[in-house]
């Protein structure tokens, strides 16, 4: 092979409980969705839900690994629900970590750059099974590392629900059956090492759990 050929890969899919997998068309992500995160990053305030994107194929399916990526010193955990966007809608649930080059973010906010880099690498959305359901409710959601808790609270402390996250991302994108919307996390984001074990959940929803190697 030459030394700089490049692999083609097949679309990425998600696991659904009981169905076929799910085609990721696209990940978009909203950012400071819960106040006490909102409050820890340095905001207090409800403005309309920002976004950024994950390239398809960042996406980990369950059961697998992370490895620790490169360009980095200070990789952060971000629990989050995920809603996976099918032809008639809200298709269903899961459980996400959004991993952050957070070094890589300070310095692209210092100098008022985007976040790619800091978001958008590869493995950097680890992701639970879709599970379909009608309704939500007002589920747990947390995260530990190594048995310790790190991030807990509620889906109804989002500052924005799912159905006005769907508002304002149509405002924005086209948006279509195979995009996953991660919905914010928590307080609580923190540095992982190498050998680290996460475990996140949402009740009701499922769980993941994954070693960054």
């Amino acid at each position: 092979m030459p030394e700089h050929a490049f692999t083609l890969r097949p679309r990425p899919t998600v696991p659904v409980e009981g169905d076929k997998p799910f085609p990721v068309r696209r990940i978009l992500c909203v950012g400071r969705n819960y106040a006490a995160h909102r409050a820890e990053m340095g905001g207090d305030d409800r403005d309309p839900p920002f976004f950024f994107a994950k390239p398809a194929d960042a996406i980990v399916p369950p059961g697998e690994n992370v490895p620790y990526p490169l360009a980095t010193a200070d990789l952060h955990h971000e629990i989050e629900l995920v809603v996976a966007i099918g032809p008639d809608g809200i298709f269903g649930y899961a459980v996400g970590v959004d991993l952050t080059r957070r070094d890589l973010q300070a310095a692209a906010k210092a100098k008022g750059q985007p976040w790619d880099a800091a978001k958008g690498f590869d493995h950097s959305a680890p992701i639970s099974a879709i599970r379909k359901l009608a309704n939500l409710g007002d589920a747990p959601i947390g995260l530990s590392v190594n048995g310790e808790v790190r991030q807990k609270a509620r889906i109804g402390d989002m500052l924005w629900s799912v159905p006005e996250i769907l508002e304002q991302a149509r405002l924005l994108w086209d948006v279509q059956a195979g995009d996953l919307i991660f919905t914010g996390t928590p307080e609580g984001v923190g540095p992982v090492q190498k050998g680290d074990l996460i475990e996140g959940s949402v009740e009701g929803v499922g769980s993941l759990s994954f070693e960054i190697v």
